[in-house]
């Protein structure tokens, strides 16, 4: 009897969870592309700590070497840690259903909507 119920259950949790969900709305979608953003600024910014604090690390390293006498080879060559700056998130400007040609003519015909010829002679029948 447990298994039957628990059997149904998760059929009917499945099925909850196949159910489609409705579209997002434009102030969602804004808000969605705003946190992208700032998680790509995190990043950046994450890294760039990270840069400095190896960078730190590097000259500790080279200093108390250099103060032991002990050999050490040049640094590699590595691109300067290079500072984000501040969060600045511009939404991208929608453009007006107009400038994005919605309610353009239609194009003009250049042949008749309709023929003289049957439809049988357009479009004959499959034999079997």
């Amino acid at each position: 009897m447990k298994k039957l119920l628990f059997a149904g259950l998760l059929a009917a949790a499945s099925s909850m969870a196949l159910a489609k969900l409705p579209a997002l709305s434009d102030e969602a979608k804004a808000k969605a592309a705003e946190t992208a953003a700032k998680a790509a600024w995190t990043g950046k910014v994450e890294g760039y700590q990270l840069c400095k604090a190896q960078d730190k690390v590097a000259a500790s390293y080279y200093k108390t070497a250099k103060a032991a006498g002990k050999e050490t080879k040049p640094a590699a060559a590595a691109p300067a840690c290079a500072e984000p700056g501040p969060f600045a998130y511009v939404p991208p400007q929608a453009k007006p259903i107009e400038a994005a040609g919605a309610h353009s003519p239609a194009a003009t015909a250049t042949s008749p909507p309709s023929t003289k010829q049957p439809d049988a002679v357009v479009n004959p029948a499959k034999k079997p």
